[in-house]
């Protein structure tokens, strides 16, 4: 049994939900996103509450109740409040800042790094902090993870972008010998 599965999913102030030929739609004050739903599973709206449930007992059924749940969750939670991720870059003259809905880096290379805007992700810059927000929650990882890859912290200084709320274990550096 989900333990994941079973728990009702409450349905905020000012979003919608609604289930139509396999399809989940949630539509609220940040958007509308939709989910497509495996025909193993079965999801019903009543009284402001979802419920995820099994059609059939079948391994298959087993394995994809609760991640059916747990993304029925992130449509509403992104509909209602919308997600960001905050990336902190480190380092002697790496900075980031927006030119024309592009993300301009300069983070140690010859020259600077542009990062394009997708759809339904935004970018904002303040100081060292790059926010990547929007409605959908794997796409905002997606982007901050692709952002944090251009220059990855290193690990002798720490230099280079970060999650802001990731800790980077230093190494020691090289030794001399001594007499």
């Amino acid at each position: 049994m989900s333990r994941i599965g079973k728990k009702p999913i409450e349905i905020p102030e000012g979003v919608e939900v609604k289930v139509e030929k396999g399809k989940v739609i949630a539509k609220g004050p940040k958007g509308e996103l939709s989910l497509d739903i495996p025909p193993e599973v079965g999801v019903k709206v009543s009284d402001g509450e979802v419920l995820v449930s099994q059609e059939k007992e079948t391994k298959m059924s087993k394995a994809l109740w609760g991640t059916v749940r747990a993304l029925v969750n992130n449509l509403i939670e992104g509909v209602s409040k919308g997600y960001a991720k905050d990336l902190q870059i480190k380092g002697v003259g790496y900075r980031a800042e927006m030119k024309d809905d592009k993300l301009v880096l300069r983070v140690g290379f010859s020259h600077p790094v542009e990062v394009e805007k997708r759809e339904g992700v935004n970018f904002s810059v303040n100081k060292d902090i790059i926010t990547v927000s929007g409605i959908k929650k794997d796409l905002v990882h997606r982007v901050a993870a692709e952002i944090r890859k251009i220059r990855p912290p290193e690990p002798y200084k720490g230099k280079g972008i970060r999650y802001k709320d990731e800790e980077v274990v230093l190494k020691e550096g090289k030794k001399t010998a001594g007499k």
